[in-house]
């Protein structure tokens, strides 16, 4: 080989190795700034894909689980940013206190986060409380019905479009819900039917109604702006998708009968 070309080699080969480090060092610097990988989590007791849990010794969850695989692909230590639901998640992406999340999404939510490979579809319905004459959408959508949703939620939402009668309304916790859906003070809760299921082996002489109002979609996400790890975490999810990392996670948080539904 000449000479000359034997050095212009060199040198993008050099160039290549130069390179390498400093994109990892920016995306670090973008994706965890504080040096840790802030993953920002929702509790409740009804877990699932999106929601997670709290433990003895910390949290459980999808997303956990998720979030401590990415912190060590990364080379950094993880730390969970708890919030109420996936609305105070939102409410919260512009302000720089979290840096990766898994949380449903809908157009509203695209304007506030930038969103990778969805990894969860479900279907959302109602539960109605116990001795109630509602047997489907039709006569739930009447005058004077109470129907819960969490705040801000992309449920939430999809239940005021569909009910153009029966009142709608947001509380900030999962907790507040079951209580009020338990008492017979609200008539029915807007949820995923997997997790209202649930809810009603808890809750005996409720009924989850057949219908679907609504799929809701999950996906990865980070804030605006941050184009380098939108692509690190696309890639993750696929990367988790085919090695078996996302079947492991949803097995580790009791969904082994969940099938993983990426559309």
């Amino acid at each position: 080989m000449p000479t000359s070309l034997w050095s212009a080699c060199a040198g993008l080969a050099l160039a290549a190795l130069v390179a390498m480090p400093a994109l990892a060092d920016g995306l670090k610097d973008e994706i965890a700034p504080t040096g840790k990988l802030r993953v920002a989590i929702a509790i409740s007791p009804a877990g699932g894909a999106f929601w997670s849990t709290k433990t003895e010794t910390g949290y459980a969850g999808v997303p956990v689980d998720l979030g401590k695989e990415m912190a060590a692909q990364l080379g950094v230590g993880v730390e969970y940013v708890v919030h109420q639901n996936s609305g105070q998640i939102t409410d919260a992406a512009g302000k720089g206190t979290w840096d990766v999340t898994w949380l449903p999404k809908d157009p509203e939510r695209e304007t506030k986060m930038m969103f990778g490979p969805i990894y969860e579809v479900a279907d959302a319905t109602y539960i109605v409380k116990a001795g109630s004459s509602v047997t489907n959408f039709a006569t739930l959508d009447q005058p004077g019905i109470k129907v819960a949703a969490v705040n801000a939620t992309t449920t939430m939402r999809g239940a005021v479009a569909h009910l153009k009668n029966a009142k709608v309304t947001g509380y900030q916790t999962y907790d507040e819900i079951f209580a009020l859906l338990k008492s017979g003070e609200i008539d029915a809760f807007a949820l995923s039917r997997d997790q209202l299921n649930k809810m009603a082996e808890k809750i005996p002489g409720t009924k989850v109604l057949d219908e679907t109002f609504k799929k809701t979609v999950t996906a990865i996400a980070v804030p605006l702006g941050h184009s380098q790890s939108l692509a690190f975490v696309t890639k993750f999810m696929n990367d988790a998708v085919t090695n078996g990392t996302l079947r492991k996670a949803y097995d580790h948080n009791g969904l082994k009968d969940a099938p993983i539904r990426t559309e």
